[in-house]
């Protein structure tokens, strides 16, 4: 009891100095918790969609996904016959059958032509209105559509793009354009997380998205009273044969879950991860607090142990104040993860994707992680000061407040810091001198530890010369003032190095990911200007492919010299070793792609890939499977016949444009697939005749706005531009992740700044008796907290330009060849780290100099 007694004297003794530490405990489990709210919000909503939206029994055409996407090669969703309704309707234990047809390969315009598709990724789905629908859907205004000239759209997707009653809309398939005008607004009855949902009567839908009436992508089936999905499934698949595929509603609930789970997975780890960070820069602030209070209360620990208080008291004693500040830091935290949790939900919601509040899911795992991982961090942090408290002998009450530094640690320390930063630094180097990506990127991993835990170690030590050269550079010019700041900084390396430590954590990852995006563009850049020997690249973001008309409307452009059709698909080879390789990728192309794509080839020539009957391979699948120039692979090409074809050419394996394609000519597709069965282009590449380009690139973004909004133009200028805005967009997000670290970090330094002067109180009146004024003291201060944080800048970001040069290493066997260093961001986050050593000290130093001289001189 009387060890509770002053660990909560102690604490509340202290509070203001406790209340930064517990900010750090708050913040860390805050975003822990708010990552489980907000990924188990999503699973409840994705579940409730799922379900709510699935029949008892789903009949799905052949070649449909598990998921009921209907994209294919053909830009046409896989259809059955009208019959397949008759014969479920008539099978045993069903109550109801209806067929349907829907397709997620398409666009959808307003009359201005703009596109209506989710920002957030989100499909866009349009079908046929049915009972199913009618079950998880109520009509808000309007009425369902009726007839060929008439949609109905989901409320959501109308009050996003302000639409209303009567306005025209465009459907965009591989059949052609369908114009309607809203018939009627449906609202889901439970959540819809961004998808954008258009309603046609079942005749329109058919002839919109299919071209043909009679058939239907899907049959929802409704099971009679008493029988099962599994036994309903048992007796539909009985009486359709094998031919079609039967899902209960569990089955393609799961499958839907299944395609957005890795998604949630990856978003849910990565900020864990980043939570994780925060974490260990608060695992510094709370050691750093807690040594401090300790070494200023040295003279008081030891009276206590003179008046009989024993090692293992005054340990718990601090232990017991760590644990009060981790349960206090986790019950906040728990509580503002909610927030943080509903917070991320508006921003998704900004971002296109809907969450609801009322789809809130906080699991009792929840609190009972945070507030464990929060009350064992910060017990574990405060172990190693709560053991030097207990060190502390009787005698240091006679001695005055502070100890001296344990010298034999402290050499200790540097050895073991040195082995560490070593044994790190050759990890890193045999990472970079790697043959393969995959054994190299075990070394990165590891030398990434070693190298930050061992500069952590090693901080006391690299403070004292670093601090140096930045007095030396920085401080000296402020007088006696800076003299006097570079020495405080110097007075605890151990201190100095903890409280740099925190801050070159978040710092290191940012010059990292810095370096490994800023290579990521350079190399890819200089790829497009090297292997990319077009003008323009024409596709749709959304994934759909491109039409026929629309190629023959490229063509037509007689500012071009040449167009190249690009067409994916795939087949089942037959290789010359035996082996039967399933489902894959070749890609049919002009013989003009061989111009259009300079690829290196370590044997025979591209072109000759497009010769009748010909085709190419990448080096690793030809070392892999046996095949040299001449040898026949068998290509069963999918809804067609089976080649025999010779290859032609070998490419490298490096390049990172279409790296690990294989090739061959659309007129040998052509021979083994029906006209019907051919795939469509992905991609249209089309070269402007000798200074045509402008007029070329006017005239495609012209014509195709107009008939075909659902294609974007770009030439290499663009393309460039789209790529360095998705990796700079990648960068951001990661940036605002870490910001939490540093955040965490900056009140480090506002505490070891806050505590010092407390240390220092004496010795600052006795400053201010001599002729120190105010404004000096506070100039000495946030000079002090300017060199800390600069060098927790400069080990942060040298030792994360060395990662990020590491990781380039590996990144340039997969063809990514040009190390690049951002020196803007770099020295903008250098010089940033002063402003955050300025903005750190503000109040610690404006409560030095509100210090009674008198009072500070009498402090014992």
């Amino acid at each position: 009891m009387t060890v509770l007694k002053t660990s909560m004297r102690n604490f509340f003794a202290h509070k203001g100095r406790m209340a930064l530490s517990a900010v750090a405990v708050l913040l860390s489990v805050a975003f822990v918790c708010g990552t489980l709210v907000f990924t188990d919000t999503m699973n409840t909503t994705f579940d409730k969609l799922f379900q709510a939206t699935s029949s008892d029994v789903t009949v799905s055409a052949k070649g449909s996904s598990d998921t009921g996407e209907t994209v294919s090669r053909t830009g046409k969703p896989p259809v059955m016959p009208a019959s397949v309704v008759g014969t479920v309707r008539g099978t045993k234990g069903v109550r109801s059958a209806e067929g349907t047809v829907f397709s997620t390969s398409v666009t959808v315009i307003d009359a201005k032509k703009d596109k209506l598709s989710p920002s957030s990724g989100a499909p866009t789905i349009v079908g046929s209105w049915n009972g199913n629908d009618a079950r998880t859907m109520k009509v808000t205004s309007g009425t369902t559509p009726k007839g060929p000239d008439q949609v109905m759209v989901d409320e959501d997707t109308a009050d996003k793009h302000h639409l209303k009653i009567g306005d025209d809309i465009g459907i965009i398939s591989v059949v052609g354009t369908h114009h309607a005008r809203v018939s009627g607004i449906a609202a889901f009855k439970v959540t819809n997380p961004g998808a954008a949902i258009f309603y046609l009567d079942t005749t329109t839908a058919q002839q919109t998205l299919v071209g043909q009436t009679g058939v239907y992508t899907n049959v929802n089936v409704t099971a009679a009273h008493g029988v099962t999905d599994d036994q309903l499934k048992k007796d539909v698949t009985a009486a359709l044969g094998h031919g079609y595929k039967v899902q209960t509603a569990k089955e393609v609930a799961d499958a839907n879950q299944k395609s957005v789970e890795s998604f949630l997975n990856v978003m849910k780890y990565a900020m864990l991860g980043f939570a994780g960070i925060a974490f260990l820069v608060g695992i510094f602030l709370i050691i750093n607090t807690f040594s401090m209070l300790v070494a200023q209360r040295t003279r008081e620990i030891g009276l206590m142990r003179a008046i009989g208080s024993s090692r293992k008291q005054v340990n718990r004693s601090v232990l017991v104040e760590a644990l009060l500040l981790g349960v206090l830091g986790s019950v906040l935290g728990v509580g503002a993860g909610v927030g943080i949790a509903v917070g991320l939900m508006k921003l998704m919601g900004s971002m296109g994707m809907h969450l609801s509040t009322d789809d809130l899911t906080i699991a009792w795992t929840t609190p009972v992680v945070g507030l464990l991982l929060g009350v064992i961090v910060t017990v574990l942090a405060a172990y190693l000061p709560a053991r030097r408290a207990g060190k502390i002998s009787p005698m240091a009450a006679l001695r005055d407040a502070g100890a001296p530094a344990d010298a034999r640690a402290g050499a200790v320390r540097a050895v073991l810091g040195l082995l560490l930063t070593g044994a790190g630094g050759w990890s890193l180097y045999v990472a970079a001198t790697a043959d393969k990506a995959k054994a190299g990127s075990g070394w990165l991993g590891l030398g990434v530890v070693l190298t930050l835990i061992g500069f952590v170690v090693i901080g006391p030590l690299l403070a004292g010369g670093l601090v140096r050269v930045l007095g030396a550079v920085l401080l000296r010019i402020f007088g006696p003032v800076g003299r006097m700041a570079e020495r405080n900084a110097l007075r605890n390396p151990r201190r100095t190095g903890a409280t740099g430590a925190a801050l070159m954590i978040g710092l290191a990852l940012v010059a990292c990911l810095s370096v490994v995006g800023s290579s990521m563009v350079a190399s890819a850049t200089d790829q497009l200007d090297k292997t990319v020997g077009t003008d323009f690249i024409i596709q749709a973001d959304n994934g759909q492919r491109v039409v026929p008309q629309a190629v023959r409307l490229i063509k037509d452009n007689p500012a071009l010299a040449r167009v190249t059709e690009y067409k994916p698909t795939q087949a089942d080879f037959t290789t010359p070793d035996g082996q039967t390789l399933k489902d894959t990728d070749i890609t049919a192309a002009d013989p003009t792609y061989a111009t259009d794509l300079r690829k290196k080839t370590v044997a025979g020539n591209l072109k000759d890939a497009y010769l009748p009957d010909s085709m190419s391979v990448h080096e690793k699948f030809a070392k892999a499977h046996g095949i040299h120039l001449g040898s026949k692979i068998t290509v069963a090409f999918k809804d067609g016949a089976t080649a025999h074809l010779t290859v032609r050419a070998i490419t490298s394996s490096d390049d990172v444009i279409d790296q690990g394609a294989k090739y061959t000519s659309i007129t040998t597709l052509a021979k083994y697939v029906p006209a019907a069965k051919m795939p469509l282009d992905e991609l249209v590449f089309a070269t402007a005749e000798d200074g045509q380009q402008a007029a070329a690139y006017k005239a495609l973004k012209s014509a195709l706005h107009d008939d075909y909004p659902q294609l974007t133009v770009r030439d290499q200028t663009d393309y460039k531009k789209a790529l360095k805005d998705q990796i700079g967009q990648l960068l951001n997000m990661i940036y605002g992740l870490l910001a939490l670290a540093i955040i965490v970090a900056v009140l480090g330094v506002v505490n070891t700044l806050a505590l010092s002067v407390v240390e220092r109180t004496r010795e600052i009146g006795l400053m201010r008796a001599i002729g120190l004024s105010r404004r000096q003291l506070r100039r000495m201060i946030r000079l002090e907290s300017v060199v800390i944080a600069l060098f927790g800048a400069l080990l942060g970001l040298g030792l994360g330009m060395g990662w990020g040069a590491t990781a380039q290493k590996l990144l340039a066997l997969q063809g990514l060849k040009i190390l690049e260093i951002p020196w803007p961001t770099i020295i903008t986050v250098f010089v940033g780290s002063a402003f955050v050593g300025l903005f750190a000290a503000l109040i610690p130093a404006f409560r030095a100099g509100r210090m009674n001289v008198l009072n500070a001189i009498a402090t014992d």
